[in-house]
């Protein structure tokens, strides 16, 4: 369990709105410990340090610029020391392409399973697929974490990325720099590029996925006609407040640059930041706060309209990563098929099932589970959904107990040796679609009515 000091509110969290563009927070464990009216006093309070934490470039217009203000009892150059490379195995980065493994095809996996092993954030990271490039930060990587320990006098950052947590069994604690957040199913975090953390096991096993995006952040997308309303607000995502540990024992830094994995010692805990203001900061989501927005009258709109999160592109419209969300909804169309269509895309589509069934796969996807579609491979529902749909009375229907995402890039997605060789893929999987039989015989009406 986490020893950190924090101020007194409840659950060490604060509601306000999505760090980024405009928004700005401010919280100290100690009174006193912000500087009021100045970033850098020539002295602190409490002795403190004031170091800032930049999340871009100093010079981009002011209304993308992102930054945050820490006032901690040691700067982060004594929280770092003499780096050595080390690997984590089943932790991979793009580009990551193997001669023997094939990408192309309809993928689908069983839930990873448990192992007895003992398996911490760092160790239990297990990569799927990789997209993009590390080194020109562009495109993502797609993780599953198992976790059956908590870390212990252990901390990691990445130097490479931000990550989009997503869990779906068991309960973790993220002991950040900037304060505590506790997660569990049906929540998302969002941990920033460079922030220094540790991940503490509350309620396991646990397991759950992450996309490790390495291009621009996450945003909350454009409504366009939709409006101010619905989707996801930016007042439900929440801040933690300050925490900090005065702690001196031995600890190990871990630090992710460039697809490799360095470790360094020091004899202090590095979660030392008293008070902090800015808004580049960790923060997380309830998906149940998502309101989804879709057809009432006939047709329904491309799946885009359920996206949570859009980290963008170069391309206008066309992003590095999108998060999309499949939850509990209702369906009111009419004269209209209603599952996801048959479709090939341009994006390439990383699925996840947090609980329930999804309805354009009624069987074996299951929760824990992952489909992988890639650029321009056909895919839909299978033979069951299809004829459940095709032939439904259309009276309004409500999905319950459903819940599942997506990690599109426009990006290719290339499968790891883990994914392609010992992660439970399912053999079976493109045989779904198998006994999808011809109706056409040449009359208006084909053979639905035989």
């Amino acid at each position: 369990m986490s020893n950190l000091t924090q101020a007194k509110v409840p659950m060490g969290i604060t509601p306000g709105y999505m760090p980024g563009f405009g928004n700005d927070f401010e919280t100290e464990a100690l009174p006193g410990a912000l500087p009021r009216g100045r970033n850098s006093p020539q002295k602190c309070a409490y002795g403190l340090y004031g170091e800032q934490l930049s999340g871009t470039a100093f010079t981009v217009p002011s209304h993308h610029n992102e930054r945050t203000w820490c006032y901690r009892i040691q700067p982060s150059v004594k929280h770092v020391g003499r780096f050595a490379r080390f690997d984590l195995p089943y932790w991979k980065s793009a580009p990551h392409v193997i001669a023997d493994v094939t990408s192309l095809g309809q993928y689908r996996w069983d839930p990873i399973p448990h192992r007895d092993a003992r398996l911490t954030w760092l160790t239990g990271m297990h990569t799927m697929t990789t997209a993009g490039d590390v080194h020109t930060q562009v495109g993502m990587a797609a993780h599953v974490y198992l976790v059956t320990a908590s870390m212990v006098d252990e901390y990691f950052y990445s130097a490479d990325s931000e990550l989009l947590i997503v869990p779906q069994e068991g309960h973790l604690r993220l002991c950040t720099e900037l304060g505590v957040i506790d997660l569990a199913p049906a929540e998302i975090a969002i941990i920033p590029r460079g922030l220094v953390y540790r991940v503490e096991l509350i309620k396991g096993p646990a397991r759950g996925f992450v996309c490790e995006n390495y291009g621009q952040k996450f945003d909350l997308p454009g409504r366009g006609p939709i409006g101010a309303n619905c989707m996801a607000n930016r007042r439900d995502f929440k801040t933690p407040v300050a925490a900090f540990e005065d702690r001196t024992a031995p600890n190990r830094v871990v630090i992710k640059w460039q697809g490799q994995f360095h470790e360094t010692f020091i004899d202090h805990s590095p979660l030392d930041v008293v008070a902090w203001h800015g808004n580049y900061a960790p923060c997380k989501y309830d998906l149940r706060d998502y309101c989804p927005i879709g057809a009432i009258l006939f047709d329904h709109p491309d799946p885009s309209i359920f996206t949570v999160l859009t980290a963008p592109s170069g391309v206008e419209g066309t992003a590095n990563i999108d998060f999309v969300l499949f939850r509990e909804r209702w369906m009111t169309m009419e004269n209209t098929f209603r599952p996801p269509w048959y479709h090939k895309n341009i994006m390439s589509e990383l699925m996840g099932n947090i609980y329930g069934e999804y309805d354009a796969k009624p069987h074996g996807f299951a929760p824990g589970g992952i489909s992988l579609h890639n650029m321009m491979i056909p895919h839909g529902p299978d033979n069951e959904a299809f004829e459940r749909a095709t032939h439904a009375d259309l009276k309004p229907h409500k999905l319950d107990n459903t819940m599942s995402f997506m990690f599109e890039t426009r990006f290719p997605q290339h499968l790891t040796e883990f994914a392609g060789k010992e992660a439970p893929l399912q053999d079976e999987y493109i045989d779904c679609w198998d006994s999808l039989k011809k109706h056409f015989d040449g009359t208006p009406e084909g053979d639905w009515g035989k």
